[in-house]
């Protein structure tokens, strides 16, 4: 059984919203680093956004720099990735995962990562 639980994605147009959700009910986002990545169809998996309270950190892939913001709910131990201005290559699907601090570690490597989410599909028409 998973410990992360996600909600959110859909089908949306090109230039809408969405925003995802990743809740714990057993680990603290104030300390735990928390990472979003996706996987398209037929490619690799890729690391989308990093954020992390306790380094004082985050980061953004190129790719969504400007569209994607992640934000937590530390009384709801629950973490977002808000998607802005979505295009159709943002399609894919998305995964949170968490890892403790590890200070100079690179951020979108996946097996850094204790704990992954089940997965939630997006898709953005054109």
């Amino acid at each position: 059984q998973s410990q992360l639980v996600q909600s959110g994605g859909g089908l949306v147009q090109s230039g809408e919203h969405l925003r995802l959700s990743c809740a714990t009910s057993e680990y603290s986002l104030d300390y735990w680093s928390i990472a979003w990545f996706r996987q398209a169809p037929g490619k690799g998996r890729e690391g989308v956004a990093y954020s992390s309270t306790y380094e004082g950190t985050s980061y953004y892939a190129d790719s969504v720099k400007g569209r994607f913001t992640v934000s937590r709910d530390n009384g709801k131990n629950t973490a977002y990735l808000q998607m802005n201005n979505l295009k159709p290559e943002d399609t894919a699907v998305y995964y949170c995962a968490i890892r403790p601090p590890k200070y100079g570690a690179n951020w979108n490597s996946g097996i850094t990562y204790n704990y992954w989410g089940q997965g939630t599909q997006v898709t953005v028409s054109s």
